[in-house]
């Protein structure tokens, strides 16, 4: 799974990508600071199992803090987005390139409006970032409307009168962009297209099944960066009722408290309302931290922590699964509940014993449920928090 930072110039991209993963990346206010695409890892939090075992894990990957586990998600910063991407303008071809690894976006927008759609620096206010959503959608379902469009007219047409499935032809020509049959069947249901009759498919027709295509392949959470800005409160009002899944957040404030909290002058747990100062402050220090106090206290939380969760739970609506034994939570080196793992919802008990190890997969005898010391069928679908056995005969 990876989850794209995407959004136009200058939006605050970067920074909200450096306060997620604390990459070492360049950040500025002036468009295409970003071209080769950069990656790192965010977390996303879950409730750590350790909880439910009054005992302490020792995660191999990512970390857990007060009860909270945090577990790493890869993220992908890609170069700017500009009006006319699709048809090459700005960096728009490697934008769109580097874009087909991604499984869901957070596009970050520039809530307060001191952006044009270009990137470029304007009066604060003056730009409504309701059209940077508009713009980014549409630009991305024209690209993929330019792919489903190569060779349509032969694809179309061989598929009407061989009577071959255009779903399993389409499958093939846009495996690139993560879309398999189920969603070219989903679409064609959903728009009632005729799918004996693809060559009789209208342009408008095929730019509302790219769209479909889209958002279930490369589905969106608005992040509505700069909220502590003026101008910023209304427009996120607005955007939060033409769009289900905004959060307002400060990429600036979250990054000041990861880079306090890494040189040790705080205590903080991302996501959370609060931090506790441990260290000596200098006076600079002290102002930064009393104006992200004052966010805080405002808004609850920086908001990032929450666009990335949202992103991975909600919008792909991944679960963590906690491996585990009864009676037995160490692994052979002594570590406690050391891994937590992502998986795709539907995952069935099956399917885990294949993604911890084939062998397990293939000598399968059954599953326990470790909290209830239940027994799961094979087919049986695990749940967000689950810690599991899985009984094989190897």
């Amino acid at each position: 799974m990876q989850v794209g930072l995407v959004g136009k110039p200058s939006s605050g991209k970067s920074t909200t990508f450096k306060a997620l993963t604390l990459a070492e990346v360049e950040t500025a206010a002036y468009p295409f600071t970003t071209i080769e695409p950069n990656k790192g890892f965010g977390h996303v939090r879950v409730p750590c199992a350790e909880t439910a075992f009054d005992t302490t894990c020792n995660p191999k990957h990512g970390y857990c803090v007060k009860g909270t586990r945090f577990v790493p998600v890869e993220m992908l910063d890609v170069a700017g987005l500009v009006p006319g991407a699709h048809e090459g303008k700005g960096l728009g071809n490697k934008f769109l390139d580097d874009l087909r690894q991604a499984d869901a976006l957070i596009h970050v927008i520039d809530a307060s409006g001191s952006t044009n759609e270009k990137g470029e620096a304007v009066e604060e206010g003056s730009h409504d970032p309701l059209q940077d959503v508009i713009f980014l959608e549409t630009e991305i379902d024209l690209w993929f409307l330019s792919v489903l469009k190569k060779g349509w007219s032969k694809l179309s047409r061989e598929a009407q009168v061989s009577g071959t499935k255009v779903e399993e032809s389409l499958a093939k020509q846009l495996s690139g962009l993560d879309v398999k049959e189920e969603h070219i069947k989903d679409a064609i249901r959903a728009l009632e297209l005729d799918p004996a009759k693809p060559a009789d498919w209208s342009e408008d027709k095929l730019l509302a099944f790219a769209k479909h295509l889209r958002q279930q392949t490369k589905p969106i959470v608005i992040a509505a960066n700069k909220m502590d800005l003026p101008t910023s409160k209304e427009n996120i009002k607005r955007l939060q009722e033409k769009h289900k899944l905004v959060v307002p957040c400060s990429a600036e404030a979250e990054l000041t408290l990861k880079l306090a909290a890494k040189h040790e002058l705080i205590d903080y747990i991302p996501g959370q309302k609060t931090f506790e100062v441990k260290g000596n402050l200098n006076d600079k220090q002290k102002e930064g931290l009393d104006k992200v106090k004052v966010l805080l206290d405002e808004y609850g939380s920086t908001g990032v922590q929450q666009a990335i969760d949202t992103a991975v739970f909600k919008l792909l609506e991944y679960m963590a699964i906690f491996p585990g034994g009864v009676g037995k939570l160490e692994d052979s080196d002594g570590n406690r509940l050391p891994d937590c793992f992502l998986m795709k919802p539907g995952t069935t008990a099956l399917d885990f014993a294949f993604y911890l190890h084939t062998d397990f997969g293939k000598n399968f005898i059954r599953a326990v449920d470790v909290r209830t010391k239940r027994t799961i069928g094979k087919e049986q679908a695990l749940k967000h928090e689950d810690v599991i056995e899985i009984v094989s005969g190897k």
